[in-house]
């Protein structure tokens, strides 16, 4: 364990201090403070405050929107060549790239994340995001029907408008630009907002933005909370469509306030996910990847295999291993390369997850470590990595979206009975099967109720292939051909191979 302040000078000096209040991003340019209410940026690591996120309340939101709509209704993007949006996506796609470093002190700054899990994943999907997207509308194409001998019918997409982005504090910068990278590629404009516990490297990305050659207007950002920024951009009449990512809760809320426009809604929502490892498994593999796919992140996803699943023969085994490897996480500044878990996001939360340790005990659970502060650290948000063996599937620990350092075991017999646990779940985000027996694998894919399962790997994502959840973890997907049909709409027109010969009507003549 390290202390949080010693790891962060040498980064502190290479790059410029935030700015001490970020505000909203309108038409290429930074808003310049004005009477708005003030909310604190805390770094978790040190539980000092870095900043300020000036709120933008209805007035402000309808500006951005404004700009919006202007954009999309007199700018260039929505006409330009696919060609030219190409060539503008990928110079974002290299800006980020060029001060990879600094957006990832920015993302460590706010959110705890630790910089290697930012270094190796979250900062290039961000710069992934747009080359994908660049590359796919390259691609894309329209249909032709010609069944109908007399028409020569035509299908073209077409943008929808202006999109509300929202995203989540867990994954800023790689969450939030998937959705931009998604919505402009196709020809929309957008208002994006990220938590506001988490703005710093959004802030920063949008003056990357400005220097990439985009016209004004396409992307906004606003900061600020839920019931204030938030419910303004859901309900603004110039809205058109809505893509959130966050918690269940907060998804009903939205997709009811959209419904009232008949907005089109994307929402990926929470998770409990349930990660099975049979006794046909690899068996170090299956450990070296349960441990990934709960604690990576600070345990905070939504894709989490939270609920770890562990056949009989192997469970007792697999337990203790698994708890040893846990104690042994380095836990630390999440600036520091050696660093493997960082503290949780902000205070609230921490206490929210702690709170989850009497959830379980009162279930009759038996916690094998953990359950507290992390020891040793003078301040942060610092959780010791916990573990707990539910006593079944019917307990609350294993059916809550904890969204910590909280593993959940519970044990099973037969295949049959791994599936019907991993679908007793109101969630269906992503499910692990570790297993090297073809037919338990075919098994369980067919059987598990998940819009994701990923056989022997952790977490993976192709972004041609659709990604969302099913029941409580929401309606809608992200990637390729997904968010085409989401950012787009349709357009059918019918041109006659010849003269159509129609009823002429109102010439007179006899009754």
């Amino acid at each position: 364990m390290t202390d949080p302040k010693s790891a962060r000078s040498e980064m502190a000096q290479r790059f410029a201090p935030p700015p001490e209040i970020s505000t909203a991003f309108i038409d290429n340019a930074i808003l310049p403070p004005a009477a708005g209410r003030r909310l604190a940026i805390v770094d978790p690591a040190t539980e000092q405050r870095v900043g300020f996120v000036e709120e933008a309340d209805a007035g402000v939101v309808d500006k951005v929107v404004s700009a919006a709509r202007l954009a999309l209704a007199q700018g260039p993007w929505p006409r330009m060549a696919a060609e030219a949006r190409q060539e503008i996506l990928r110079r974002i796609a290299s800006l980020i790239e060029e001060h990879a470093e600094e957006l990832a002190f920015l993302e460590c700054l706010n959110s705890g994340i630790p910089m290697r899990h930012l270094a190796l994943g979250q900062i290039p999907r961000a710069a992934l995001n747009f080359r994908f997207f660049a590359d796919y509308i390259g691609q894309s194409s329209g249909q032709t029907f010609s069944q109908n001998p007399q028409f020569l019918t035509l299908v073209t997409r077409e943008p929808i408008g202006v999109a509300g982005l929202i995203g989540p504090w867990n994954a800023p910068l790689a969450l939030l630009s998937m959705k931009i990278a998604g919505c402009i590629a196709f020809g929309n404009c957008c208002v994006a907002k990220p938590a506001e516990q988490t703005p710093l490297a959004l802030a920063r990305f949008m003056s990357l933005i400005a220097q990439s050659g985009l016209p004004p207007g396409v992307v906004n950002l606003v900061h600020g909370t839920g019931q204030v920024t938030g419910e303004a951009l859901v309900r603004h009449p110039g809205v058109d469509l809505i893509s959130f990512t966050g918690g269940t809760q907060t998804g009903r809320k939205i997709m009811a306030a959209a419904g009232e426009g008949l907005k089109g809604t994307s929402l990926e929502l929470g998770g409990k996910s349930a990660n099975i490892v049979f006794d046909t498994a690899d068996y170090d593999r299956a450990l070296d990847a349960a441990l990934l796919s709960i604690f990576s992140n600070n345990g905070q996803q939504c894709l989490a295999g939270s609920r770890i699943l562990v056949q009989r023969s192997i469970s007792r085994r697999f337990i203790d291993d698994f708890v040893a490897r846990a104690r042994a996480l380095r836990l630390g500044d999440p600036m520091s390369p050696a660093t493997e878990m960082g503290p949780l996001a902000f205070a609230a939360h921490l206490d929210r997850v702690l709170s989850f340790v009497e959830v379980a005990r009162a279930d009759g659970g038996q916690l094998l470590t953990g359950g507290e502060r992390a020891r040793g650290f003078a301040a942060g948000y610092y959780m010791a990595p916990t573990v707990v063996l539910a006593p079944s599937n019917a307990a609350r620990i294993a059916q809550e979206e904890v969204f910590g350092p909280f593993a959940t075991f519970i044990v099973f017999d037969t295949v049959d009975e791994a599936i019907a646990i991993a679908n007793q779940s109101r969630f269906g985000l992503v499910c692990y099967v570790w297993s090297q027996h073809l037919q338990t694998v075919m098994q369980a894919i067919g059987g598990i109720e998940a819009g994701t399962v990923w056989v022997n790997t952790p977490m993976a994502r192709e972004l041609h292939a659709p990604f969302g959840g099913v029941k409580q973890s929401g309606p809608g997907r992200e990637g390729g051909a997904a968010s085409e049909a989401f950012y787009t709409s349709q357009k059918t027109s019918m041109i006659p191979r010849s003269t159509v010969s129609m009823t002429r009507l109102g010439l007179g003549g006899a009754g």
